[in-house]
């Protein structure tokens, strides 16, 4: 396989497919309790904050997976570097353009929800050792 030749794997078959799904379910169902405990503000906060969350982290998926074998470890190594400087620079423009843009916003809602999808991050490996056990 040539270094320069990116994966051909769907995206759903990539390892780190199971936890951004996990994340966008956390996104929508913590944007559905928010808007039916709090209001319609509340809920459209929480899911900006989630999606802030998950669009830089589906980058950095689609960026750091594109290569794979030991000829393409150099490659690998800057794609995760490329990956995630991309991903802390999303997340800092959604913030702004959420802040800039969205009106009225809870600030709380959007915080709360970016960190609640954030923790998601912390049960990855349970995640990926669960799919990987299946056959």
């Amino acid at each position: 396989m040539d270094v320069r030749t990116p994966n051909r794997l769907p995206f759903h078959r990539l390892p780190v497919f199971p936890v951004l799904v996990v994340q966008l379910v956390v996104v929508l169902l913590a944007a559905v309790l928010l808007w039916q405990g709090h209001g319609v503000v509340a809920g459209y906060s929480g899911l900006c904050g989630g999606l802030i969350a998950w669009l830089p982290n589906l980058y950095f998926a689609h960026k750091a997976f594109r290569y794979s074998g030991a000829r393409a470890a150099q490659a690998i190594v800057r794609s995760f570097y490329a990956g995630e400087a991309g991903k802390l620079i999303l997340t800092a423009a959604l913030f702004a353009l959420t802040f800039a843009g969205v009106k009225p916003l809870e600030a709380l809602a959007v915080f709360g929800v970016f960190l609640l999808t954030q923790l998601v991050n912390w049960f990855a490996p349970l995640l990926l050792k669960i799919r990987l056990l299946r056959p």
